[in-house]
């Protein structure tokens, strides 16, 4: 029987609801009038907004979202999407939204780990850079500007076009917002020769929480330092990077060896511990672990991939391989040279023979749905750690659970911590990207459950006080700030220095100096606090 008082709740949880939908009504309505009477253009801006009412909305929304964990009919969607065609309609939608008390998210590539970019629990717009993606490569200087909105894929096959020689350190999927990439600091099958993406960003220019356009003289070095690895969303919109290219040779080489458990994998993986980050520069091995139907009918066993990239021919590669991890047992057979362009497309995973044409198509080989985790390892994982392992990934929730082993050392160990906000540099021997996908529909609780158990296992073999975690792989398992109100600097600490470890109370100040009022947030966003 229902009583007065529970009839109450409901009352006012219905009233509630309803003043929600009231007052964001209003907001959304105020929000595109201003849009409308303060854009310089009337027209050009009308192209660019989708509201619920448009007919393009959902494919607008949906094409750049990259896990399906967040494209069910219960996530949060936005009032309002914008995408500018030039930086004015960046200004004036920062103005009106801060005008109309309207949250921002801005989306590139929209290859966030939780949805970050374009999901919000308060009302929101999302401000869409999809046609903010022109490239324009100096060969002269050995620099490119790119804008936002250019996905990795864009960025290389446009280097293409002009040189055989010139390359960026980036990383190896294709269909990556350029925007995203290098806010968090940007790694790729270079890194252990040219260190990060924000290693080799020369100027930018953003637009501010006042909806000013800055450039790296105007906005000043402790800005500059901020947004080049202290991730997106906090301090501005960047509308594009100045990078510096790099020389690479006309010709390299790429393997992929894979082993499995009985083919001496645990040995491999042990072995490559030893030698991935010492070995010489112009190479990186990464491996990638999981779980495969094995020789015997219906059984299964875990493989383990090492993908290579080396800067040079493969005569100078196989006698290093020879020397350092002959136990891998490579052979000329197993190596392939090409072009540095070329091999984009091979670590970007698209089937033999494809042609640059590829890098363009931004829509993702494959789309999932899945939860992510980071890890960093400065002392080798013992036998009996990766057995560990190895028992865990027999479990029914692990079918679609990959590790990824990226090595560092090389260049990433001869920058400072400070040099920019991504401290990850000296004494890791790798890296860990944890992944588990699963079927759109099925029961997410269940898989984030078996990563969450496999991350805890793992606290005794990886890097402890803080326990690191790399920021472009976004995990909210770490802590989040308060969707509403302020967000205090110890709450904020708790995800912040495992991701920027000591470089995290500058990032607050330089936060704090630029955009007191906190209007660039999310639920990892830089607060703006006093520590």
């Amino acid at each position: 029987m229902e009583t007065p008082s529970s009839s109450l709740l409901l009352l006012t949880h219905l009233l509630l609801f309803s003043f929600v939908l009231a007052n964001s009504a209003v907001i959304h309505e105020n929000f595109l009038q201003c849009l409308t009477s303060h854009s310089q253009n009337t027209t050009s801006i009308s192209q660019v907004i989708y509201t619920p009412n448009n007919s393009s909305y959902t494919s607008v929304l949906e094409f750049s979202i990259r896990n399906f964990r967040f494209l069910s009919r219960h996530t949060p969607k936005p009032l309002v999407i914008i995408t500018p065609l030039h930086e004015s309609h960046i200004q004036v939608a920062i103005k009106c939204a801060r005008n109309h008390s309207l949250h921002i998210r801005v989306r590139s590539g929209g290859h966030d780990f939780e949805g970050l970019s374009y999901v919000s629990h308060v009302p929101f717009f999302v401000l869409d850079m999809i046609n903010l993606r022109s490239i324009t490569v100096d060969v002269e200087n050995s620099t490119a500007w790119v804008q936002s909105g250019a996905t990795l894929g864009e960025l290389y096959y446009r280097i293409a076009e002009k040189s055989k020689t010139l390359a960026f350190p980036a990383g190896f999927c294709p269909t990556v917002g350029v925007g995203g990439q290098i806010s968090g600091g940007g790694y790729g099958f270079m890194l252990r020769k040219f260190g990060l993406s924000v290693d080799n960003v020369i100027d930018a220019r953003l637009v501010d929480v006042n909806g000013i356009i800055l450039d790296r003289k105007s906005m000043g070095e402790n800005l500059f330092w901020a947004i080049r690895g202290g991730s997106g969303g906090s301090f501005g919109v960047i509308i594009e990077w100045k990078i510096k290219l790099v020389q690479v040779p006309s010709t390299v080489s790429v393997f992929t060896v894979q082993r499995t458990l009985q083919q001496n994998a645990t040995m491999l993986v042990q072995r490559w511990q030893h030698i991935a980050d010492k070995i010489d520069n112009n190479l990186v091995i990464a491996t990638i672990i999981e779980r495969v139907n094995s020789s015997k009918e219906g059984n299964k066993t875990l493989q383990v991939s090492f993908r290579s990239l080396f800067l040079g021919r493969v005569n100078q590669l196989l006698p290093l391989i020879h020397k350092n991890f002959p136990e891998l047992g490579l052979e000329r057979a197993d190596c392939i040279e090409m072009s540095w362009s070329e091999s984009t497309v091979y670590l970007g995973g698209f089937p033999s023979g494809s042609s640059l044409d590829v890098l363009l198509n931004r829509t993702p080989l494959t789309r999932r749905t899945f939860k992510g985790k980071s890890d960093y390892v400065k002392e080798p994982i013992s036998e009996i750690g990766l057995e560990g392992i190895w028992r865990r990934f027999n479990e029914e929730e692990a079918a679609g659970a990959r590790l990824i082993f990226i090595p560092y050392g090389g260049k990433m160990s001869e920058i400072p911590e400070s040099e920019t906000p991504f401290p990850h540099r000296a004494g890791n021997i790798h890296h860990i990207l944890y992944t588990v996908a699963f079927q759109e529909g099925e029961a997410s609780s269940r898989y984030i459950d078996w990563m969450r158990r496999l991350y805890g296992y793992m606290a005794p073999y990886v890097s402890k006080s803080p326990r690191e975690a790399y920021v472009n792989y976004r995990d909210l398992d770490l802590g989040k700030n308060n969707d509403r109100g302020k967000t205090s600097y110890a709450q904020a600490s708790k995800w912040g220095l495992k991701y920027f470890k000591n470089n995290f109370k500058r990032l607050v100040l330089v936060k704090t100096m630029v955009d007191p009022s906190n209007f660039f947030r999310h639920e990892q966003s830089i607060p703006a606090v006093s520590p």
